[in-house]
């Protein structure tokens, strides 16, 4: 790496010395923990409330409104992409693990139901070199989904649900040996279904193939929030929430329900950008809060 690229890359991606010490400082003096006893902590998803913050950007933003992580979701404003040099990724590393805000995990789009041969190897691979990324800027886990069957190419459902598992215990061994989660967001049309994530899990088989609850109004069908959230629940490490203003969803519900399984990962706000998205961030915090009470 030239001079100029690596002072351009700290310009947009890192903070100094001097504002890393200023906001652990400042952190140190927030009331950063949640209730008294609650293991949860508190992130967001860059898509899309954040989606145009720099490193350093998130890193201040998140200390000011007392939020604990990031997911950073691929393709936006911070830049962390296999493309990163290994420079570039220890940098990244560095400029988290110097700081109050942790990486929650990478969100990425990869994906495993295509009946194409060729489509699907191309996800499987592609979704190595992010796990390799993963741990190259110190994050647990990578995020991938499956975004729908292939019912309309003539697949029966349970042959793509099997397909999605063994993908997934593929990139598991990947994961395994660089200690990085796969995790398996519940989304997409048809595939969000509960029933469907479970049948995906069991194929899968390995313990670093693990679930990314969503926050779907479909965790109200087919069952009741509890049953649903039964299906899954051992294996949940992380958690998606919409704006909790959506008084459809039950949050209080499943937020008792994380505390039943004494859940100690993020739940992460994947709610829409704002022009006052600080403020927003602090409202969504006193709702975390007082879902749990």
């Amino acid at each position: 790496m030239d001079q100029q690229s690596r002072r351009d890359f700290l310009a947009s991606t890192s903070l100094t010395g001097c504002a890393i010490a200023a906001l652990g400082q400042s952190a140190s003096g927030h009331a950063r923990p949640l209730p008294a006893g609650s293991p949860m902590k508190l992130g967001i998803v860059t898509y899309n409330i954040a989606k145009d913050w720099s490193i350093e950007t998130i890193i201040e933003n998140l200390s000011e409104v007392r939020f604990d992580g990031v997911e950073l979701r691929t393709e936006h404003a911070h830049g962390v992409e296999i493309s990163l040099s290994p420079g570039r990724r220890a940098e990244v590393r560095d400029r988290f693990a110097s700081s109050p805000i942790k990486i929650v995990q990478l969100g990425s789009t990869y994906e495993f139901h295509s009946p194409d041969p060729a489509v699907l190897r191309k996800n499987i691979e592609g979704c190595k070199q992010y796990i390799q990324l993963a741990h190259d800027v110190g994050a647990p886990a990578v995020k991938v989904r499956p975004n729908g069957l292939a019912t309309k190419a003539g697949v029966p459902v349970e042959k793509t649900l099997e397909q999605i598992g063994r993908s997934l215990r593929e990139l598991g061994e990947t994961g395994a040996r660089l200690g990085v989660e796969i995790r398996l967001e519940v989304h997409g049309e048809g595939t969000q279904r509960l029933d469907y994530i479970q049948k995906i899990m069991e194929v899968a088989n390995h313990p670093m193939v693990t679930v990314n609850w969503n926050c779907n109004q479909i965790d109200l069908e087919g069952g009741t929030l509890e049953e649903n959230f039964a299906r899954v629940g051992k294996k949940i490490r992380n958690v998606h929430m919409r704006d909790l203003y959506v008084d459809e969803y039950p949050w209080k519900k499943l937020i008792g329900l994380l505390q039943g399984i004494s859940y100690g990962g993020y739940c992460c706000a994947e709610i829409p950008e704002s022009g006052d998205a600080l403020r927003v961030l602090r409202y969504f915090r006193a709702l975390f809060i007082a879902y749990q009470s």
